[in-house]
């Protein structure tokens, strides 16, 4: 049986539930930013298998976008034309905005999710925390550091930028630290990667929430 799609609640049809032959709905969004500073098409699944297909023009970004979506289990389809001619502030941020939104989009009303997500990554001599809670109240606790300016083709300094913009859109609260480290490449990934199940932990779908806001208020 082919999937038959139909609009979120609320959503302008950019968010869609794919109703497959189990009966499972697959939360999904696509959003297109295009400004005279960048160009992007982003598809999000997050009820997906962690496949990704990622070009943002940055190889170091692509590989953290790349360690989200499989840890997350979020498939991510990500296009990025940006003005790395000047610098690659337009780039990171836009992506990151882009990216968040979608995943705001696909999320819908939030019936039913776990809400709030954490978990420690370790990566050799590394440990990043991260807590979240999709609050519909952005914010972001971004605690790490760099000993070098650059990481392959990625300026160090837009990393906090990437999780500030990330949290701004998808409407979470999100708490990033690293508890320590010493390798720059493993400071990085461990703290996408500690993003990615945490944010696994919390989109998923709690069987015993049912169709219910996760909130006393009603909304998210």
């Amino acid at each position: 049986m082919n999937a038959r799609r139909t609009p979120v609640k609320g959503e302008s049809g950019l968010a869609t539930r794919k109703v497959a032959a189990m009966g499972h709905f697959m939360r999904t969004a696509t959003v297109q930013r295009t400004t005279k500073e960048t160009d992007i098409a982003i598809t999000v699944n997050l009820d997906g298998t962690g496949d990704y297909s990622v070009s943002t023009g940055i190889g170091f970004l692509d590989h953290m976008v790349e360690q989200l979506s499989r840890h997350s289990l979020i498939d991510i389809s990500m296009a990025v034309k940006g003005d790395l001619h000047i610098d690659q502030h337009h780039t990171v941020e836009d992506s990151a905005l882009a990216l968040g939104e979608a995943v705001a989009k696909a999320l819908g009303d939030k019936r039913g999710i776990a809400r709030y997500g954490e978990a420690h990554a370790p990566m050799d001599e590394t440990l990043t925390r991260c807590v979240l809670d999709i609050s519909g109240r952005p914010h972001c606790v971004y605690k790490s550091s760099f000993s070098q300016p650059r990481l392959g083709e990625m300026d160090t300094e837009m990393f906090p930028h990437w999780f500030h913009s990330f949290a701004q859109t998808a409407g979470i609260t999100l708490h990033i630290e690293m508890l320590y480290g010493e390798n720059n490449h493993h400071i990085a990934e461990s703290m996408y990667k500690a993003l990615a199940r945490a944010l696994r932990q919390a989109v998923e779908i709690d069987p015993r929430k049912g169709d219910a806001i996760p909130s006393t208020k009603g909304v998210l």
